[in-house]
């Protein structure tokens, strides 16, 4: 069962194949198939912050970038 296992110590960035501490929490939806109220979460490290939100706000995404503080689970998708 997906998520079953002890949460991480630490939260890591979403960015493929990077490793490092996550600081920020990008929050976004596609509002073609998400409800407003659906927000997915990619975690990210002070140096892709604006690479993951970028690509996201080139597909037109409503986005939010926030501290990490209080994330719970490792959460590509939230």
């Amino acid at each position: 069962m997906i998520g079953a296992g002890p949460a991480p110590e630490r939260l890591t960035c979403s960015r493929a194949g990077c490793l490092e501490r996550a600081t920020q929490r990008v929050e976004w939806r596609n509002p073609k198939i998400h409800a407003e109220d659906r927000v997915k979460v990619w975690l990210a490290c002070d140096e892709h912050v604006e690479f993951l939100a970028g690509f996201l706000r080139a597909r037109e995404f409503p986005v939010r970038v926030a501290a990490a503080d209080g994330v719970t689970g490792q959460g590509a998708d939230a």
